[in-house]
C-alpha cells in the first residue's frame, strides 16, 4: 500500500472508533473539531482518489444523491408486533398464562419501549449492506441510504459475522425541538411528535436531509434464532449485540418476577420525563429462548412478550353528535364526533364508542361534555362522561333497531357485544367488502380507492367482489375522474391481480378471524382453494397456529351457498385459485421432506437459514421455529442449544448440515 492508501485505512479506522465511542457509548475520545477535521481529510482523499472509497466509509453518514423511490424489502423473518397491556391487571394476566404454559422456573428482561421508527439491519461478514422500515411485518421499504447516515448505526462490526439485526430509530428531544424550531423560523408546518419526525426523515428520497435530522437508533433483537449464535437467552443477546458495536439501551433489567417487572414500570412511569428521548411504554420480554420457544406465537404476536402501554394524555372536550357505520362483518360501530381537540401531539374529533354496552356503561349522551385520551397513544377514546356538565335537556342515546344501510333487523349474536346486520345483500357491508378486497394486502388493485368504489356502486356496475373481473375500459370512462388512461390502468390491475397466489384472494374474502398470516398458513397447508373448501375442521385446526374459532370460521364460511356461488364465478373469470408460493412441486415418494415439519436450530455453515428453509419447503416441507410432539425432524448444525434438547428428549429424529446438504445434493440430480 502506498502513503495515500495507508491514510485512507487509518482515517477509516480512527473515524470509525471515534464515532463509535461519541455516538454509542457517550464517552468522547476527541474533541468535534478533531472529528471533523479528519473527516474533512478523508472526504478530499476520496474525492481526489474514488478507488479508495471503502464500502462502509464514515463520508457515507452525510448522505448521497436523491433516491427514485424505495423498493420493497421482503423480510427473512417476520418482524411482528406486541400484544398490549394498558394496566396491572393485563400483566398479570400475562404472567398467568406463561406459568400455565412452562411452570415458574422463568425469567423475564425489561427494557424501555422506545417511541419511534422499528428498522431492519442486514450485515455481511460485519459490513452494513441494507436497511429497511417494518411495514406490514413481511415487507418494507429499503431505506438503506437513510440509515447510514445515522451515526449510531455502526457501517462495520467489531466481528465479521453476518447477521439481521432489529431495533428502532428514533429523534432525541433535542433533535426535534431544534427542527422544530428551524421549520417554525422558515413558516414551514411543524412535526407533531418525535416519531412523526423519525418517521417522516427515514423516508426522505434525499438522504441529505435524512443526515441533518440527527436521528439515532437502539438495537434491541437479533432477526431469526438467537440460538444459532450460540446464545440461550436475550439478556446475552443483548450484551453481545454491544460486543458487535451495535448501540443499545442501558435501561434494561433483569427480573425474576411480576413484582419485579411492576416495579421496574412505576420507576420509569415517574423518570419518563427526564430521559433525553421518548418512550411510551416498557416491553417485558421471557428471558432464556427455549421458553420462548416453548410458549411460540399467535398469528400476530409472540406469546413470550407484551408491551405495557403508559397511561395516555388526556383532555376534555364535547361530544357534538354520534354517528354510525356499517363495517364489512356487518358489526354497527357508534363513533362520537367530538368538538376538535389536540391529544397526544394531533388533532382529534371523532372517537371510537365501540358498541351499545359500552355507551350505557358510560351513559354516553350527544351535547356530554368528556374526559378523551387515545388508547395505546393512537386510537381515541372516550374514557367518562363529566355529569356535572350535563345538559338539562340531556336525553340517553339509543342504538337503532335496524340497519341503518339496508333496513334489516340488527342482531345481537350469542356471546358478542356488538350489533350485527346479518343481510349478506346489506350494501354497506358489499361496500366495504369490495374495499377489504381490492385492498394492498389483500388482491392489490391499484387505481381501485374507496371513491372508485362507491362510484362504481351507485352506477350499479358491479355488486360483488366477482364484478371487477368483468368491468371494461367503457364502462371507467364514465366515472368522474376517470380518465381514458386511468381507465386502462385500472382494467389492466384487475387482469394482473388474477395472477396472485391464493392467500391474497383468501385474506380479501373477508374470512372472520382470518388475517393475512392464517391465510398464507392456510394456503401453504392445503395449496388450492377447493383443498380448502373441503377440508374438515379438524383437519384446518391441525394447521400450525389455526385455533378452534377460526377453524370453525372458515368451515361455516365455506358452507354457505353464496360464497360457494362467488367462488365459482371468480373461478370463471380467470381468477388463480392455487398457491404459488412453492416453486417445485414434488411427491411424497420423491423428497424425506414431503408433509413434514421440519425445524432448524443452529449454525449452518454451507447454506444459511434461510436457504435451507426455503429448499426445504420447496421440497414439500414445513419449516416451524419451535420443537414440539408435532415435529417431524430437526436439522441441528454447530452450537445447537435447547431445541435439540428438547428434540431428543422427546425422541424427534434429528440430522446434521451435511445430511441435509446430502440430500438436497440427491433431490438435485
Amino acid at each position: 500500500m502506498n502513503e495515500i492508501e495507508n491514510r485512507v485505512a487509518e482515517l477509516n479506522k480512527l473515524l470509525h472508533e471515534y464515532g463509535h465511542a461519541y455516538y454509542v457509548l457517550d464517552k468522547p475520545l476527541v474533541p468535534d473539531a478533531v472529528y471533523d477535521q479528519l473527516l474533512n481529510e478523508l472526504i478530499a482523499l476520496e474525492r481526489a482518489n474514488p478507488s479508495l472509497i471503502y464500502p462502509d466509509s464514515p463520508t457515507n453518514r452525510v448522505g448521497g444523491e436523491p433516491l427514485q423511490g424505495f423498493k420493497k424489502v421482503t423480510h427473512t423473518y417476520p418482524m411482528l408486533s406486541l400484544s398490549n397491556a394498558f394496566g396491572e391487571d393485563d400483566l398479570r394476566e400475562f404472567d398467568r398464562k406463561i406459568r400455565q404454559a412452562i411452570g415458574d422456573n422463568f425469567s423475564y428482561v425489561c427494557e424501555l419501549k422506545i417511541d419511534g421508527l422499528a428498522i431492519s439491519l442486514r450485515y455481511e461478514n460485519g459490513v452494513f449492506v441494507q436497511g429497511a422500515t417494518r411495514g406490514d411485518g413481511t415487507v418494507g421499504e429499503d431505506i438503506t441510504a437513510n440509515l447510514r447516515t445515522i451515526r449510531a448505526i455502526p457501517l462495520r462490526l467489531k466481528e465479521p459475522v453476518t447477521i439481521e439485526v432489529r431495533g428502532e430509530a428514533y429523534m432525541p428531544k433535542n433533535s426535534f425541538e431544534a427542527l422544530n424550531k428551524a421549520r417554525g423560523e422558515r413558516g414551514e408546518e411543524l412535526f407533531a411528535n418525535p416519531r412523526n419526525a423519525a418517521a417522516g426523515s427515514l423516508r426522505q428520497l434525499d438522504p441529505k436531509i435524512a443526515a441533518s435530522r440527527n436521528l439515532s437508533t437502539f438495537i434491541y433483537a437479533v432477526g431469526g434464532d438467537g440460538e444459532a449464535y450460540g446464545i440461550d437467552s436475550h439478556a446475552e443477546m443483548l450484551d453481545y449485540l454491544e460486543t458487535l458495536g451495535f448501540p443499545s439501551n442501558k435501561e434494561r433489567e433483569f427480573c425474576e418476577t411480576i413484582e419485579d417487572v411492576l416495579a421496574f414500570i412505576n420507576k420509569w412511569t415517574e423518570n419518563r420525563p427526564n430521559l433525553p428521548y421518548e418512550i411510551d411504554g416498557i416491553v417485558v420480554k421471557v428471558n432464556r429462548y427455549a421458553h420462548q420457544d416453548e410458549l411460540g406465537f399467535t398469528a400476530k404476536s409472540p406469546r413470550w412478550a407484551i408491551a405495557f402501554k403508559f397511561p395516555a394524555e388526556e383532555v376534555v372536550t364535547t361530544i357534538v353528535d354520534i354517528d354510525l357505520t356499517v363495517g364489512r362483518t356487518g358489526v354497527v360501530t357508534p363513533t362520537a364526533i367530538l368538538k376538535p381537540v389536540q391529544v397526544a401531539g394531533t388533532t382529534v374529533g371523532r372517537a371510537s364508542l365501540h358498541n351499545e354496552d359500552l355507551i350505557r356503561q358510560k351513559d354516553i349522551r350527544v351535547g356530554d361534555t368528556v374526559i378523551i385520551h387515545k388508547a395505546g397513544d393512537i386510537i381515541p377514546e372516550v374514557v367518562a362522561v363529566i355529569l356535572e356538565q350535563r345538559p338539562e335537556n340531556s336525553v340517553p342515546f339509543e342504538m337503532p333497531k335496524d340497519c341503518i344501510a339496508c333496513g334489516s333487523e340488527l342482531v345481537r349474536i350469542e356471546g358478542e357485544v356488538a350489533l350485527r346486520c346479518v343481510n349478506p345483500r346489506c350494501p354497506a357491508q358489499i361496500s366495504e367488502g369490495i374495499k377489504h378486497f381490492v385492498s394492498r394486502n389483500a388482491m392489490n388493485i391499484d387505481g381501485l380507492g374507496e371513491k372508485v368504489v362507491e362510484q362504481l356502486l351507485r352506477a350499479e356496475y358491479i355488486r360483488d367482489v366477482a364484478d371487477l373481473y368483468h368491468l371494461e375500459k367503457d364502462q371507467l370512462v364514465r366515472l368522474e375522474r376517470m380518465g381514458e388512461k386511468s381507465a386502462a390502468n385500472l382494467v389492466g390491475a384487475i387482469e394482473r391481480s388474477k395472477e396472485n397466489s391464493v392467500e391474497r384472494l383468501l385474506f380479501g374474502l373477508g374470512i372472520r378471524h382470518v388475517g393475512e398470516k392464517a391465510a398464507k398458513l392456510l394456503a401453504e397447508q392445503f395449496e388450492s382453494m377447493d383443498a380448502l373448501i373441503l377440508a374438515k375442521e379438524e383437519d384446518i385446526k391441525s394447521v400450525f397456529e389455526i385455533g378452534d374459532k377460526m377453524a370453525d370460521s372458515i368451515v361455516t364460511f365455506f358452507a354457505n351457498e353464496e360464497v360457494q356461488v362467488l367462488i365459482d364465478r371468480l373461478k370463471a373469470a380467470g381468477v388463480n385459485m392455487m398457491y404459488k408460493g412453492k416453486k417445485v412441486q414434488v411427491q411424497v415418494g420423491e423428497s424425506p421432506f414431503a408433509g413434514k415439519t421440519i425445524v432448524l436450530t443452529g449454525k449452518l455453515s454451507q447454506l444459511t437459514r434461510n436457504e435451507a428453509k426455503v429448499k426445504i419447503e420447496e421440497l414439500g416441507g414445513t419449516v416451524t421455529g419451535s420443537v414440539s410432539k408435532k415435529t417431524d425432524l430437526v436439522i441441528a448444525g454447530e452450537e445447537a442449544g435447547s431445541k435439540l434438547t428438547k428434540a431428543t428428549e422427546l425422541g424427534i429424529e434429528v440430522w446434521d448440515e451435511d445430511r441435509l446438504v446430502q440430500q438436497l445434493q440427491q433431490l438435485q440430480q
